[in-house]
Formats: structure tokens, sequence, C-alpha cells
């Protein structure tokens, strides 16, 4: 997976694509592998980073979702149980199962709940992680040890998944090349063409890094831009109506200590209507998440003071050690490409459906919008059988149900620290064969090291200092104060590998901190 040898394939291609996809999230990504094993020629190309915008940004959970459950949306939560499972099935390597409690404070909570977690269970069928049951007092605090146990009752247990939100895209990355695809980052297309007929015939896109414009042939264009969705639409339809209703919601990381357990806290019911979430992840803790309506989606948007407060203050109700502002190590913000439906108001978006939509306007462009992570296989595989007649392709069948990811590995309790490559782990070993200091922590708070900056670079086709910290390794998300000092070890380390220079050092760094300082809590 190299971005030179992807250029160069674009260049000497002088036959239209099957299909171009415009956008490196999970669905984006998701459509190439699907398009790529069912032996389609695919290039796709993102703006930015793979997963620069919603797709690195999530809870990092393989749900079917609890509140969806409440909500009555069966059909949404059976989809995504059966896709939980497949994903798990997949990539054991990224997906694991994970304890969820339900803290009880009041004499209903224990039997309403645990009826819910019972035909949670029953939806999942042959998918299940885990049988739910209700937990005592003692028991309770045995999982939790951490949690807040004045007029604490017991609770119920459950089970769903848990994963590393950019690995497994940077693996659904690879799985698209290992197939055949043509992905780029830091590709912006900037026009979809027009055949004769005013159909959809290619696009438009500029090498950021070299300046070139390069115009390719499609048979067919779609749209997997997320939360940017209404923007690529009105390339083909300038006057065409917004279909996103974005809504932000913000996470907190601390310490591990936090939590100091295996198993997660959901929170059900919240002031503001939302499920919130205390979760072991990376052995720190993640607590979120908001759902706060916006008007505009942007690549790197802030937390409202009202929504960092919110957290701490529902974190304190179910914690024994109520977490401060200075406790926070970073915060972090996703926002939501939700599916606005006809006649919706201003009302909340945590009553947005997260069903997706397809959608095909007057030129053919096919803009797949909404959904959430976990469904993401499902949905690239309906977006793809409407490309394949948008197209007028071979109508060939899916194969990704059972299709293994890149790093597919099922015993990575033998990879140590690196057990989130898979089977790239020992490969990345290798890497520092000749030199041991290369598997040396690079920061006394973080478990990265060189040899995984190296590997990014030659392998995972990272360009920037960012794209290392951020969506690589996880050390911006986890710790942005150590992340900021990491930069300049980073930085001398992809310039040595990609050849650059000091003056290239020192404009990452500079980069770097300014995006860094978004994640900080003052």
């Amino acid at each position: 997976m190299n971005r030179e040898t992807m250029l160069d394939s674009v260049s000497r291609r002088t036959t239209p694509w099957d299909m171009v996809v415009i956008g490196g999230g999970a669905t984006g990504v998701g459509v190439a592998i699907d398009a790529a094993s069912r032996g389609f020629d695919v290039l796709l190309l993102e703006a930015m980073d793979f997963g620069k915008g919603t797709s690195s940004r999530s809870t990092k959970l393989i749900h079917g979702g609890v509140r969806y459950l409440e909500q009555g949306n069966i059909s949404l939560v059976m989809e995504a149980l059966k896709e939980r499972g497949l994903l798990r099935q997949n990539a054991p390597h990224l997906v694991h199962d994970l304890a969820f409690i339900v803290p009880n404070y009041s004499w209903w909570e224990a039997p309403f709940y645990g009826i819910g977690m019972k035909i949670y269970d029953l939806l999942a069928g042959q998918y299940g992680f885990g049988k739910s049951r209700i937990l005592s007092l003692q028991e309770t605090v045995q999982e939790l040890p951490n949690l807040q146990t004045e007029g604490l009752r017991g609770g119920v247990i459950y089970y769903d998944g848990q994963f590393d939100d950019t690995r497994l895209l940077i693996h659904m990355v690879a799985t698209a090349s290992d197939h055949g695809a043509t992905l780029l980052n830091y590709a912006p297309v900037i026009e979809i063409t027009k055949g004769e007929d005013g159909f959809a015939d290619g696009v438009v896109f500029i090498d950021e890094e070299s300046g070139r414009q390069f115009k390719v042939a499609a048979r067919v264009v779609i749209n997997a831009t997320g939360i940017f969705a209404d923007r690529v639409r009105r390339m083909t339809e300038p006057d065409a109506k917004q279909m996103t209703a974005p809504s932000q919601g913000i996470h907190l990381v601390f310490e591990r200590s936090f939590l100091r357990a295996d198993a997660a806290i959901m929170v059900p019911h919240t002031s503001d209507g939302r499920v919130l979430f205390a979760i072991p992840w990376h052995q720190h803790t993640v607590v979120g998440t908001t759902d706060t309506p916006i008007q505009e989606p942007s690549y790197e948007p802030l937390p409202f003071e009202e929504e960092i407060e919110f957290i701490l203050d529902t974190a304190a109700q179910f914690l024994s050690r109520p977490p401060t502002r200075k406790d926070i190590l970073s915060v972090y913000v996703g926002i939501r490409p939700l599916v606005k439906m006809q006649g919706e108001g201003n009302g909340k978006t945590s009553t947005l459906s997260r069903d997706h939509t397809i959608h095909i306007d007057s030129a053919g462009l096919i803009t797949i919008l909404g959904g959430k992570w976990t469904t993401y296989r499902h949905m690239a595989e309906d977006c793809v059988n409407h490309a394949i007649t948008i197209g007028r392709l071979d109508d060939v069948a899916c194969i990704t149900r059972t299709l293994k990811l890149h790093g597919y590995h099922e015993a990575i309790d033998d990879l140590g620290d690196l057990w989130m490559y898979g089977s790239d782990a020992e490969a990345i070993k290798e890497l520092a064969a000749g030199d041991p200091t290369l598997l040396l922590p690079l920061h006394p708070d973080l478990t990265y090291y060189a040899a995984e900056v190296i590997w990014a670079v030659r392998f995972e086709m990272a360009r920037t200092v960012e794209d290392v910290l951020a969506r690589r390794t996880r050390a911006l998300f986890l710790n942005a104060g150590a992340a900021i000092s990491l930069a300049p070890k980073v930085a001398a380390i992809m310039a040595e590998e990609m050849n650059k220079n000091k003056d290239w050092i020192d404009t990452q760094i500079a980069a770097f901190n300014a995006v860094a300082a978004n994640y900080i809590v003052k």
C-alpha cells in the first residue's frame, strides 16, 4: 500500500474506471472493498487523510444500539447486531467483546433493563456476544469498583463489541488494496464531469502533494463523503436541497484509574436524552457522548463548553472519583452524518434515524448517507448493488459477508502491544530486527514505537505527523499533551524515511500543534 504506486496507476490508466468513490471514511472504503472484491476496477479519492472526519471520532463501539431498541427501531438493531457478529468474525484482531453494566439506583431498573437486554440478546440470535443477566449489589461493585455506591441497588450486565476505529479503517484500506482497488488520500475532487447525456462520467481531482490535476473517467460515481455529502451533491445539482442534519458528539478521555475495570458503564438515560458510556480503551477511560445540532460540518469541530460540563457532571453521578477538567487528557469531537427526513424541523438530532439512505440524482450520482460504523459492510453491499445497475456493470454477487479483513489474526494475546496490527505485527517487529531501540516506547505515558512510525509511512500511506499521531496510532486521542511532546520525534523519523528536510519537519510540527490544541481542555 504505497501512495506513489497508487498515483502511478491513475496516471497510466487509459480506460474508464468501473467506479470512482469519493470519500475515504468507513462508508467509502467499505464500498471500495465490496466493489474490488467483486472484481470491479475501483478508484477511491479522499480529500484529506483516510478517516480524518467522523470515522476516527466514534465512541469506539461495534454495537447494535440499545437506544435504538428503546426507540422501537427493531430492524436497525437486528441488522447492526448481525453486522457486529460478522465484523468480529472477519476482523477478530480489532473487534472484541466487552461487558457493559447498567447500574441500578431505583427498584424498577433491574427488571426493566433486564427484560430489555434479554430482548437485545434474542435479536442477536446466532451472532450474540454473551448472555445478559441481573447483577446483585456485590457483583456490580466487584465488576466496577469505581462505581458510585450511594443508593446503588445492583446492575444489569450485557455484552457488545469494541474496536479501534481508524486502525480498522486502515486495515480496510489495505483490504481494498489487496483486492486491486486504487486508493488515494490528499486527493480532493473538485469537479464531477458529465457526458453529452448529462450523466456523471468521471471526476477531476488534485494531487495535493504535487499540485497536479487529474481527470479520470468512470462508469459510475459514488459520493460517500458523510458529513460533506451535500457539498459533493451540489457539484452535479447546484440547487440540491440539504439531506444532512449534522450533529456533534464529544468524548472526554481520562486515565484508566477512573474506571479501573475491564467492563464499561452504560447510562441509558441522561438529562439530554442520550446514552452515556464510560469505556476502557487502550489503557485509558473514554466518556461520552453528547448530541448537539450544528449548522455546518468541519474537519476539526470544537467542543462546546456546555458539552464538556455535561459529561463531567454526568460522570460525577456514577463514578466514585468524579473527574474534573484538569483530569481530561484529551477531548475529541465527531460529527454524525444524520439524514434529514422530509419535513424535519429543528428538533433533537438524537431522535433521527441511524438507518442509511441511498440517493441517485438526475446525473446518476449515487450518494450513500447515514448509517453507522457497525453497519458499514451492509451499507456498502447495498450501494454497490445500486452502482451495478446505474453503471450497467456485470451483476456479480457480494462476497464480503465472509471476507477476512487485512491483518486477520485470532490470537492477538500473543502480539503484545502490537495486537492491533494483527498479522502485520510480526513484520513490524522485523523492521526493528537490526535496531532494538525501534521497539522502545517513544513516550512514558504511551506505548507507541518508532517502528510503528516507519511502518505507517512505508505501508499505510501516512503523509503527515498528524496522520501518524491521530490515526495510525491514537496518541492524540488518548493524551493530547503527550502527543504534542512526541511530534518532534515523529517528524524526524518521518523526514528520514521520506527524505524530507528541516523545513518540512518544522512545518509539520507547527501544523500538528495547531490541530492538537483543539484536543486540549483549558
